[in-house]
């Protein structure tokens, strides 16, 4: 371009685009004008051009034309736009920038939060103006609840029937009125209905995992009780209550809510409102009560399921008689103590409660005696604890549901029978009053096909009796848990002497129940798995003893349960391992709580306590080829027309089919041979397989059999009804029922026999697998060794006669059983006698403890010493606490 067409420099603007031109400039000079120009100011002083100045003096001229903004109306960013204008909801901020211009000012978060209260104030008002207050009367009226046989036809109509009397505010004891005050809602007589603090504080609590107790005021628990039917715990139904609450406490006085709310709460055992409370518990009218009986029943009101004296397990395991009395007690005072704090009672005669005030025992409606109060306590116990409707047991009290249990009205009635008859036949408190005093039997049947428990005897009558004796009775089972020992012989298999006490399935052998050979000597010396003598803590050793004091020598597992023999087992069980038996039991159906947490060698002889139920679904695991199934009562419970619950059926393989079928085989000849404990329960052309038990003290006995189709548990024991005796305890039956002594094989068995054989008449015969087999190795054990071959008459110059017979070679009478003729192998009263018994037996029937040295594996060397004085010791005939002998 030529020279005389270049423009003159121009007068510059300021701002950016100058301190852009600027930066433009060579950074050797930074700021300095172009050489040969001046620079002029887009600022006009005294009306002359002020010449640019770099980039300081741009920075200044901006700062005059309006803070970050340029001249000409350009912004920081060089960008054209309009001056901001403030708007009424000023966000994001006019005048800000950056993340300032995302943070609401004070005025908005005020006003808003104003905003939101005002809206809040004229929906609850909306909301308080547009809700109704239900009346009382439509919701006091309860139905009953209907249970079914498992035929459909109906069993009874009972359990939601109120017991209700409504009295007066003047018939109320101020002393009950303080009483709940004091525990629920001390500011009652000031609040408006509703207790925000409490809210809040149930809420805060609520969220801390802990309970939730003081969200709600007297006043909302009687509009709960009485004026709304919907129970659940949504966010709707907690809104309605509180605005129905407020409109209460504006239109009634706080006496009427004390009244109502008094008179509509539930006190447990089906009584409804103080008067039924007062009467149910203290058999007295609700103006009698003192300050201690009202903190009793104010107490109930938190829970009747877990602070009734007389417990309620057949709701919650937990709630057994002694830890309710002891909450029950701890609650009771603490009311005493508030009321004093509060001023509503007078310090000196709260010294005067010392004790808790005696409570009356339950009692049963008249619908609910015989059987049918057992079975209804029974399925209701099962709906509550299986339901995931939330339904409780209080929900049942105020009825409406229709109940449908798996119970055969034939088979009840048939098992009922059973027991009747032996009584009559056999027991006689007037007669003998000092042995067939307290005698109770207990039963269950269970089919294993499906779980579902058909018939239970809970005792003589429901009304009378209120233990139910098929469930936990706390009697020991003894011997009928020895087929959890060999099932777990048989899929656990036995430990290596020469490895740890813990070993996996690789180093541990199978065992096979006619193969192997235990020590069945009386008085056998128990010891761990490697050999070493079991001590217990003291440091004392332990001499098992057989019922009887039978001595069996070497003997196969098979004829040791034939015969109920007890040392093979017990030190089986030791081989084994306690905890893997525990696991064996468990696996088939038992309950892990009703299982003692010892670990002593009597562990095998059934010194646990599960129910008769229990055992005849844990039999009925077997029966069923190792699928264990639980035991239920209720198939499925509709309430107004809408199923709310069904039993889902749920099958586990807990045991290798052949495993259990050879568990089976084995309780088999416990009934087939003439010799085994169980031939009293034979049933005519069917198979039946079963086991005796007889514990420590001949205080309990039991007989639990199965056929293909039905496992039944029958238990029998001597303990006092009146729980008023706080030391009851189970009793010796000796000479009871005019026998010297009671085992499992007498009236347990009998009436085992007697029911099976009416509940079966008509049913179809089945049998129950033929099992192969156990692929398991021949094991000795308590001492025993192999045998010896017996020399041949004649000398043999060839290797290949054998002069005895192998295990494996040997015949049977079916796979697994043993053979008739006379083997060392298979028939014990061949005389075999492995291992040394050398030591002297000195103290004869003594207590089974020694104080000798150890001994090597194999022998029983040493003088067994010590003793009480009884046999088998602990102070009883039959092996005190390592005992249990059978019959």
């Amino acid at each position: 371009m030529s020279e005389h067409r270049r423009k003159p420099p121009q007068p510059q603007g300021g701002g950016r685009a100058a301190a852009r031109r600027a930066a433009q400039q060579p950074s050797g000079r930074r700021g300095a004008p172009p050489r040969g120009a001046a620079s002029a100011s887009s600022s006009v002083s005294h009306g002359e051009e002020r010449p640019y100045g770099g980039r300081a003096a741009a920075r200044r001229a901006a700062q005059r034309a309006g803070g970050r903004r340029g001249a000409g109306g350009h912004d920081v960013a060089g960008r054209r736009g309009v001056p901001g204008k403030k708007r009424l909801i000023d966000y994001p901020r006019h005048d800000k920038y950056g993340w300032r211009r995302w943070v609401p000012s004070w005025k908005l978060v005020t006003g808003l939060f104003l905003g939101f209260l005002a809206s809040l104030m004229v929906a609850g008002t909306i909301a308080y103006a547009m809700v109704g207050v239900p009346e009382p009367a439509k919701i006091a009226g309860a139905q009953n609840n209907v249970y079914y046989w498992d035929d459909g036809s109906q069993m009874v109509a009972t359990g939601g029937e109120v017991n209700r009397q409504i009295v007066g505010i003047g018939q109320i004891p101020g002393d009950m009125q303080n009483a709940v005050i004091s525990a629920e809602n001390k500011t009652f007589r000031k609040d408006s209905g509703i207790d925000p603090m409490g809210i809040g504080r149930a809420l805060f609590n609520m969220a801390r995992g802990e309970q939730t107790q003081g969200g709600s005021t007297i006043t909302q628990q009687y509009v709960k009780n009485a004026r709304l039917n919907n129970q659940d715990q949504t966010l709707s139904r907690k809104f309605k209550e509180l605005f129905i609450s407020m409109k209460i406490d504006s239109e009634m006085e706080k006496s009427e809510i004390m009244a109502g709310y008094l008179n509509t709460s539930f006190y447990g055992r089906g009584a409804y409102g103080i008067q039924a409370a007062a009467r149910t518990y203290f058999d007295k009218d609700a103006k009698q009560l003192n300050a201690s009986e009202c903190a009793v029943l104010a107490s109930l009101l938190k829970g009747a399921t877990y602070f009734d004296p007389a417990g309620a397990t057949a709701i919650d395991s937990t709630a057994t008689k002694e830890a309710n009395t002891e909450r029950l007690r701890k609650r009771w005072g603490w009311i005493l103590d508030e009321m004093v704090k509060d001023g509503h009672l007078e310090p000196a005669e709260r010294q005067k409660y010392t004790e808790l005030p005696t409570v009356q025992k339950p009692r049963k409606n008249a619908q609910l005696s015989g059987q049918i109060g057992y079975l209804v306590d029974l399925a209701k116990a099962n709906f509550v604890n299986k339901n995931t409707e939330g339904i409780t047991a209080e929900d049942l009290t105020k009825g409406g549901y229709e109940i449908h249990t798996t119970f055969d009205k034939k088979k009840v009635a048939e098992l009922e029978k059973a027991v009747k008859k032996v009584i009559d036949e056999n027991i006689d408190p007037k007669k003998r009053p000092k042995t067939d005093t307290h005698v109770q039997f207990g039963g269950a049947s269970v089919d294993p096909r499906t779980g579902q428990i058909v018939a239970i005897y809970g005792g003589e009558d429901a009304t009378k009796h209120f233990t139910n004796n098929a469930d936990a009775t706390g009697a020991q089972v003894g011997s009928t848990f020895k087929p959890f020992v060999l099932a777990a012989a048989m899929r656990d298999g036995v430990r290596d002497p020469e490895l740890g006490a813990e070993q996996g399935a690789d180093t541990r052998r199978i065992v096979d129940p006619d193969k192997s050979r235990y020590n069945g000597k009386n008085k056998l010396k128990i010891r761990n798995w490697d050999g070493s003598i079991w001590q217990n803590e003291e440091g004392k050793e332990w001499l098992q003893t057989n019922d009887g004091q039978e001595n069996y020598g070497n003997i196969s597992l098979r004829e040791a349960m034939i015969h109920s023999a007890n040392s093979p087992y017990v030190q089986l069980g030791m081989d084994i391992g306690i905890p893997q038996v525990r696991e064996a039991a468990i696996d088939a159906g038992l309950l892990e709580s009703s299982l003692t947490k010892s670990n002593v060698p009597s562990f095998s002889l059934g010194i646990s306590e599960p129910s008769a139920i229990r055992m005849a679904g844990a039999y009925g695991t077997f029966a069923a080829e190792g699928e264990q199934r639980e035991p239920y009562s209720v198939k499925f419970v509709e309430h107004e027309g809408v199923k709310v619950y069904e039993h889902e059926e749920q099958a586990e393989q807990a045991f290798d089919e052949n495993v259990a079928n050879n568990v089976t085989d084995v309780l088999r000849d416990v009934v087939d041979d003439e010799e085994g404990t169980g031939k009293n329960a034979r049933l005519p052309g069917r198979q039946v397989a079963g086991k005796t038990g007889t514990t420590d003290g001949n205080k309990s006995a039991w007989f639990v059999g199965y056929t293909p189709q039905l496992s039944t548990a029958i238990d029998m024991y001597r303990l006092d009804d009146n729980e008023k005796n706080k030391k009851r305890e189970f009793l010796e039956m000796y000479g009871t029922g005019d026998q010297n002594k009671i085992h499992g094989a007498s009236f347990p068995s009998e009436i085992w026999q007697d029911y099976m054989s009416k509940a079966l008449k008509g049913a179809k015969i089945m049998e129950f697998p033929e099992p192969e087999p156990i692929d398991g190795e021949a094991v000795f054990g308590g001492g025993a060794v192999s045998p010896k071959p017996t020399p041949s008459s004649s000398p043999s110059k060839s290797p290949s006669s054998s002069p005895s017979q192998s295990p494996s070679q040997s015949p049977s009478k079916s796979p697994g059983r043993p053979s008739e003729s006379c083997n060392p192998w298979e028939d014990w009263t061949c005389g075999v006698d492995g291992g040394s018994s050398t030591g002297t037996d000195q103290g004869g029937d003594n207590g089974g403890v020694t104080t000798s040295p150890s001994t090597p594996p194999g022998s029983d060397g040493g003088t067994d010493t010590g003793g009480n004085g009884n046999t088998g010791g602990n102070g009883n005939t039959g092996g005190g606490l390592f005992g249990g002998s059978d019959g």
